[in-house]
This record gives C-alpha cells, sequence and structure tokens, in this order.
C-alpha cells in the first residue's frame, strides 16, 4: 500500500520532547510540477530508513532518476518525522544548488541532534541557506499527512496531548538555530531598500 498504517504514522511522527525508541526516519512526500500558475502533482507516497541508507538520500536518488526537464520548475514537499542529520542535509543542499528548477519544503515532527558532534544546527543554517525552506509541523500539516498519506478508515485526525505546545516550543528551536541566517537576510534587505 502507498498509504501508511494508522499506528506506523501516530508513533513515528508524533512531536514528543524526548522521543525514546523511534530510531527510523519516516518522510512522506509530494512532487508537483508547476506549469504558470496552475500545478500538476506527479506523486506522492513516503519512504524509510533502509539498511545503511538514510531517507533523505534514498528520496534524492529516487528523484534523480526521473530526469527532470531542466525547462520546467518543480516543488517537492517532505514532512519527516525527524530533521535531517547533519551529512543528510549537506546532500539536499548539494542537490538543490544542482537543481535550481526545483524547490524543496521541508516540514519537520521533531529535531534530531546528534550526541556525539552536535553539528545538526549547522546542517539545518546551510540547508535553510541553499533554499529549502524548512518549518515544524503543526496540526494543520499533521492533518494533512492523516488525509493523504494515512490509511486512516475515513477517521478523522485527533491530535493528542501536548501537540500545539510541542509545535510552539519546536519552532522556537528552530527559529533560534536559524536566527542568525534571519538576521543576515534582513540586514541584506535594508541594505536593498536604502540602495546600498
Amino acid at each position: 500500500s502507498i498509504l501508511m498504517h494508522r499506528r506506523l504514522f501516530l508513533y513515528n511522527f508524533r512531536n514528543l520532547r524526548k522521543a525514546k525508541g523511534r530510531r527510523e526516519t519516516y518522510l512522506c512526500y509530494v512532487v508537483k510540477r508547476r506549469d504558470s500558475a496552475t500545478s500538476c502533482s506527479l506523486d506522492f507516497g513516503y519512504l524509510r530508513n533502509q539498511m545503511g541508507c538514510h531517507v533523505e538520500v534514498l528520496f534524492l536518488r529516487y528523484i534523480a532518476a526521473w530526469d527532470l526537464d531542466p525547462g520546467r520548475c518543480y516543488r517537492i514537499t517532505w514532512f519527516t518525522s525527524w530533521s535531517p542529520c547533519y551529512d543528510c542535509a549537506q546532500h539536499i543542499a548539494s542537490f538543490l544548488r544542482s537543481y535550481p528548477n526545483l524547490s524543496l519544503r521541508i516540514f519537520m515532527a521533531r529535531l534530531y541532534f546528534c550526541e556525539e558532534r552536535k553539528a545538526e544546527p549547522e546542517g539545518l543554517r546551510r540547508l535553510h541557506k541553499a533554499g529549502a525552506q524548512i518549518a515544524i509541523m503543526t496540526f494543520k500539516d499533521y492533518f494533512y499527512c492523516w488525509n493523504t498519506f494515512v490509511e486512516n478508515r475515513e477517521q478523522a485526525f485527533k491530535g493528542w496531548e501536548g501537540l500545539h505546545e510541542n509545535s510552539v516550543h519546536l519552532a522556537r528551536k528552530l527559529r533560534r538555530i536559524l536566527l542568525p541566517l534571519y538576521e543576515v537576510d534582513d540586514l541584506r534587505d535594508a541594505f536593498k531598500i536604502l540602495g546600498l
């Protein structure tokens, strides 16, 4: 099935502050081609880590095999259970630089930080600088995923206790990570306005 089982989604995407035992990363994706004012949906589904390969790299291999038309614009949206590790963020940033006609939005349930290196914040900053739009999943995103990627048997999505509070907490954490980049962008905008 191209749809994820409800329990699998709820277990892996729950935005807990301490997500013990959740070692796999799941990635739900939508690929669209933009034609002027309209967009055409090309594919959707979900992937998970495979032995020895992170899910982000699996998706990049998958989409690279499509032989995308360089004359057309594509938009990819990801909903991931964890934010990318430093190495994956580097791969994604490099991929985006190779495909200037492709835009990527990443909505993350939780932020991943490797205990040994603590390089993930820098990876997220580089990813953002490469043009990826990155954000924490909110109720609206969970609702969309539930209705798009989950075998929900027409049951309405019900958020869990703490969903909103944890989203706000994680969004603030992400904002602090990206803040130096936002400040530089704001400064550039100010200089442009002033003609400097």
